[in-house]
């Protein structure tokens, strides 16, 4: 049974699947905050006077023909704000690898000019 549990723990190292676990779940709830912002703040601000003329309470109610044309463009808000976001991330993240990569090359640089002396 030792065995297992070693060659589990050795799964979970190798795949760095407690990494994946804790990436999803926060973007679960980045996804549900996303929501709320454009549900409960963007939509109604930017909405509000025409689903008054339209006597509507929230955007998802908005429809034509069977097609529920709010809730589309509601998530299709939800999609770019978050394309967005994880945009910005990965930029970010790209940019200090970049910082990191180039720092280590000065350093290597200059590690080699001393040991030439």
């Amino acid at each position: 049974m030792n065995k297992v549990f070693k060659e589990f723990s050795d799964f979970l190292k190798q795949y760095n699947v407690i990494g994946l676990a804790v990436a999803i779940i926060i973007g679960g709830k980045l996804n549900q905050l996303v929501t709320s912002i454009v549900n409960d703040l963007l939509m109604p601000a930017i909405f509000q006077p025409v689903l008054t003329s339209l006597h509507l309470g929230s955007i998802e109610e908005i429809a034509w023909r069977g097609i529920y044309w709010g809730k589309v463009l509601s998530a299709t808000l939800d999609f770019l704000i978050v394309a967005f976001l994880v945009f910005l991330l990965v930029r970010a993240v790209n940019r200090t690898t970049e910082r990191i990569k180039e720092s280590a090359e000065k350093v290597a640089e200059t590690a080699q000019k001393i040991v030439k002396k």
